[in-house]
């Protein structure tokens, strides 16, 4: 399985459900995530911090040690993650120094807590709730 971290991800569409997220064109995995029939996009809860430098940094085997299923084509989805979203290839377009993939949402699942969020260097969490006034 090949998994990175990635700095954003965002919806592109209810109808159908579509989602979009990059990767540098420099990526040794660009090709495989061009020819990638699914992937899926794991949403890390405030705790696993520790997961997301993992997948952030050099190594050969990522998946040393975590604990993960196969999803939709063999997608790895991620145990304890706060949502999954698992994915068909729909598309893939070149934007400046990335690729920008867009991907059908088929199975989606979440569970209660907080999404770990990066900002100026460092790790943390979306605090609190929208006031809906």
């Amino acid at each position: 399985p090949l998994g990175f971290t990635a700095n954003s991800f965002n919806s592109v569409s209810l109808e159908p459900p579509l989602i979009l997220w990059s990767l540098a064109r420099t990526s040794q995995r660009l090709g495989a995530y061009r020819g990638a029939s699914h992937y899926a996009v794991n949403v890390l809860a405030a705790d696993q911090g520790g997961l997301a430098r993992a997948f952030a940094g050099p190594a050969d085997d990522r998946y040393a040690g975590v604990d993960w299923t196969p999803g939709l084509g063999g997608a790895p989805v991620l145990a304890g993650s706060l949502a999954c979203f698992e994915c068909a290839h729909e598309a893939v377009y070149p934007a400046g120094d990335h690729e920008l993939f867009i991907g059908r949402v088929i199975r989606a699942r979440e569970t209660p807590g907080r999404p770990l969020a990066y900002f100026g260097g460092g790790f943390g969490t979306v605090m609190g709730e929208l006031d809906p006034d």
